[in-house]
Formats: C-alpha cells, structure tokens, sequence
C-alpha cells in the first residue's frame, strides 16, 4: 500500500487510469443509423455510459428498460457499459424478426457463455446452431399432442389436487400459505415425472441450490466484476454447482437404468391413468438420450436447462398472474364467473363425484376461457420470466431499419 502512494506507485495509477479511459473512448464506437449515431438513453454519462444502472437492483434496472421503451418506442438505441462491447436495445419487430432469422450472424456469444456456462453448459441456452437444434428437436419431442394430453388428464389434476389439500389444510388452520412455493411444487413434480421420471420438490436440495445458483448467474450480468468478487463471495455457489451436477448425472443415470426396465414396470400396472403417465414418464430425457448420445455431461446439461425452462417459468408466471388478480378484485370476479359458468354447462363434461365438483380438463381448454387466458398473458406482458434475450454478432451486419452492428456488438 505505501509503495501505491509513492510518487511512481501514484504514476503507474494514473496512466493504468488514462490507458483505460482512451481504451473506453477508442473501443467504444458510436454505432450509426444510416451514417447517424444512435440516440443513447437520457442521462448516459460520458465514460461510465449507463453502466451504473446496470449495478441497480434488477427490478429497478428492467423498470429502466421499461422507461427506455416508452421514451424511444419502436426505435433501435444504443447502451454502453465501460467493460462490454457497444449494445444496442432492440424493439422494432422487422428488427427481431431478421435477428431470429439470421442464426449464424447473432449467436449467445462469448458474453452470455461466460457467465451462465458455469450452471447450463452446453445446455440449449448457450447452444448455437446445429447443436441448438438436436435439443430443440427433443424437446418439442416431448411436448408433443400425445404426451400433453397425459399432462392435462393424469398428471395434473393428480398434483393439483395433493396441492389444493395441502391449501386448504394450512388455510383451515389459519396458516400464510407461500402460493409461490406451492406454484413451484406442482411444476416440480410435473416436470420430475414427466421429463426425468424422478420425484423432485419445490425445498429438496437440489431445487434450492438451483435457486442460489441461478441467482448468482443472473447477477453476473450486472456484476462487470464478477469473476473477482465470487472469488470471495462464491463458497455457497460453488457448494449449489456440485450438488446440481450431480443431480444432473444422476438424471441421466436413472433414465439409463429406467430405461432397461420400463417394459416390465408398465406390465404389472391395472390402472389404466397409471399406464399412461408411466408410458411417457422420462420422455424429454429419453429424447435427449437419442438426439445426443451417450455423452453424459452433454445430457445432463441439457437436461438441467429444461428443468429451468419448464420448472421456474410457469411457477414465476402463475405467481404473478395470481398477485396481479389479488390487487384487481373485479378482474378476478370476471376469471371466478367464467370458470363457473363453464362447469355449470354439464354438456360440456362436467360431472359430480363423491359430493366433490370434478370437471374433466378437455373442458378447460384455452379457447373455451378467452377472458382467463387474456389475464395470463397480460401478467406475462408485465412480468415475464424471460424479461430480455442477448445475443451477439458474430459479424458485421445491417439491420432493416438501416443500423450497422459491428462485430461483437450486443443485442438486448
């Protein structure tokens, strides 16, 4: 430290210092609009950009965004952020459209890899090309109309209803019910039995050393120091990783032996649901199996994407739709009178059992509830679970409203 503030100590700082300001002002070029510089967001400063928005609190950083869109509408604008490449936002959909047409031109790049690689891998969030595709097509593999319909009609309505017991026992006792924990039981359970053939809860250890992990990913995008700061920070993060690779192993490892004995597990079954929900149970990780091989690390990587995809969305999704209902009484009257009035038409397939209202799920579909599903997508306009998707160019390009992307330009 003394030698720091001697008169050399002090000089090196300085030009480290200056070296860094001109490598700032000389690599971060004004990105053009035919010929003329993007607009940048009220209040860039002139070296830190909007790099101290980007250490704000996330919800205040998405509200950022949300006030940029509003203020520049459909018109591409640039961000900059001293220790990234230049940036633009992206809204104009002739835009979107040619950035989701053009795959070899924008991939997930060196700046989304090296900060989720750690948790996904090679899962199919960093994945670029063909790669991207061999998952692509084992998933809608396993959302396929087939195994759906055993989702809606058996799997469902079998963990809703253990939930809404679960409910309903904490509320009768006047206890808090967490709905957001209850949300995310019931997409555990679905997607451990349908996807992997495992039984997996919303508190296991894997589900919450997933949680912190995936935290810690998300706040390396804010974090330009991140590979330093978890050098300290990161014991717990480190400790989630190895109980999530081994999970994702042992994934992959089940569906290998499960997969020797399903033909005789479905033989000694009666129940008719329970043969269905066997049959496709594991689907998704049978089809990575195929698509990938018996690259292992490969599978479970894989694997553990899709649980993400599967598992968080929906919960986050549903936990929002539910808080927006709760703080607008008369939306949720209308969701309350025209689920009713959908059971009440008993040509419709309702029917009654053991005193209990039962209704079969084909009834509940989303053409039949316009309003209900124009509430769900509203709370995902507001709130989705994927607020924004980065890309990078891997070349130089154009866009259609005229905006040249150098290379190694980020897409938000």
């Amino acid at each position: 430290m003394t030698a720091l503030l001697d008169g050399s100590g002090l000089l090196w700082l300085a030009l480290i210092c200056t070296l860094a300001v001109c490598r700032f002002l000389l690599l971060t070029p004004s990105i053009r609009r035919n010929g003329i510089p993007l607009r940048k967001p009220p209040g860039t400063l002139p070296i830190a950009g909007n790099g101290l928005v980007f250490l704000r609190d996330r919800q205040k950083l998405f509200s950022w965004f949300v006030k940029c869109e509003r203020h520049f509408g459909i018109e591409t604008f640039q961000i900059t952020v001293p220790t990234l490449h230049p940036g633009v936002v992206i809204n104009d959909p002739n835009n979107l459209d040619y950035v989701f047409k053009n795959e070899g031109v924008f991939a997930k790049g060196d700046f989304v890899k090296q900060r989720s690689w750690d948790l996904f891998g090679n899962g199919i969030i960093n994945a670029d090309g063909e790669l991207w595709k061999a998952q692509r097509k084992a998933g809608s593999h396993f959302l396929n109309t087939s195994n759906l319909r055993v989702l809606t009609d058996v799997a469902l309505p079998r963990y809703l209803n253990s939930s809404l017991e679960h409910v309903r026992a904490r509320a009768n006792n006047g206890e808090i019910v967490d709905l957001q924990l209850v949300f995310h039981e019931i997409t555990s359970l679905l997607m451990g039995k349908m996807a992997y053939d495992m039984e997996m809860h919303a508190d296991g250890d894997f589900t919450m050393a997933f949680e912190h992990a995936s935290g810690v990913v998300t706040e390396r995008f804010q974090n330009p120091l991140w590979f330093i700061t978890e050098i300290f920070t990161g014991f717990r993060f480190r400790k989630s990783l190895a109980t999530i690779r081994k999970f994702g192993l042992d994934i992959v490892n089940n569906a290998i032996d499960g997969h020797q004995n399903s033909s005789d597990s479905l033989a000694q079954l009666d129940d008719t649901n329970e043969k269905r929900l066997d049959s496709v149970s594991g689907s998704l990780i049978q089809s990575l199996l195929t698509a990938l091989g018996s690259q292992q690390k490969l599978v479970a990587d894989a694997a553990l994407t899709y649980l993400t995809a599967g598992r968080d969305t929906t919960a986050q999704a549903l936990t929002w739709c539910l808080y927006l209902l709760m703080q607008n009484k008369s939306a949720m009257e209308r969701v309350r009178d025209e689920v009713q009035g959908l059971i009440e038409k008993k040509t419709l397939g309702f029917r009654r059992r053991d005193g209990e209202g039962d209704i079969s799920s084909a009834v509940l579909a989303p053409t039949s509830l316009p309003y209900t599903m124009a509430v769900f997508y509203e709370a995902l306009r507001l709130y989705p679970p994927i607020p924004f998707e980065i890309r990078e160019c891997e070349q130089a390009t154009t866009l259609p409203d005229g905006t040249f992307l150098p290379e190694k330009a980020v897409i938000a």
